[in-house]
């Protein structure tokens, strides 16, 4: 039997068991007689489970179901975009109107609706943004913090690991990539807009912001694409 079947039958398993992350899988004698297969065919349908975050080989204790996180997803979004870039494709710009998709699609479910505390706390990152530009310093990890916790409203996990991913993977690969003048001012007055826009309740107006936020972004990596040099580290979008 091929790997790949037996990755699938193990990962029904996993399902119809009702297994989660960290619930340990039958023994490998008891796999392969699950299974019908030999030793080397379970233990290489365990290793592309695990590759995939699917499973966790714990070498000594056992094998246990993994995190399932969107690492490998993450990995293969830097790779595709790095290699793309090497043959001359926009595929960095290409992965920020993905990213621009999803938020520009969401934003208007927020409108009006965020909890007082959420709007404090985005308040509060802005004006953080705001001292950070004052002082120089890079505004990447607010910058993250601030779109981490605007989606945070929807009370979706999956969502939530998605976005996480398409932001590694879209910085892993800007700050090697090319070379993105910013000024942090303009960054923080299009996060102060998509918040305001957001705290009136006015839909329309909070798809604007964002399309401007990122128009902005893409403008400039289609301008500065061609010197392929690298991206300092507090011109983060």
């Amino acid at each position: 039997m091929a790997a790949r079947d037996l990755q699938e039958r193990i990962k029904k398993l996993i399902v119809d068991r009702r297994l989660t992350s960290g619930s340990p899988l039958p023994t490998e004698p008891e796999l392969m007689e699950f299974l019908g297969a030999s030793r080397n065919s379970v233990r290489e349908a365990l290793k592309g489970l695990q590759a995939m975050g699917i499973v966790e080989i714990r070498h000594g204790f056992g094998t246990y179901v993994g995190r399932m996180s969107f690492a490998p997803m993450i990995e293969g979004l830097a790779f595709r975009t790095v290699a793309g870039h090497c043959r001359g494709e926009d595929s960095l710009l290409q992965l920020l109107e993905l990213r621009e998709a999803v938020e520009t699609g969401l934003v208007s479910r927020l409108t009006g609706r965020l909890p007082q505390a959420d709007l404090a706390e985005l308040d509060a990152l802005v004006d953080r943004m705001d001292e950070q530009a004052a002082q120089g310093a890079g505004l990447a990890e607010t910058d993250r913090a601030f779109h981490a916790t605007l989606y945070r409203g929807l009370d979706n996990v999956l969502l939530s690991e998605v976005l996480e991913a398409f932001w590694d993977a879209f910085h892993r690969v800007s700050r090697d990539l090319v070379e993105v003048p910013q000024d942090p001012r303009v960054t923080c007055r299009q996060h102060r807009e998509i918040l305001e826009a957001v705290r009136s309740g006015d839909s329309i107006r909070a798809e604007e912001a964002i399309r401007d936020h990122f128009g902005n972004i893409r403008a400039r990596l289609a301008s500065s694409a061609p010197a392929n040099a690298n991206l300092r580290p507090n011109e983060r979008v």
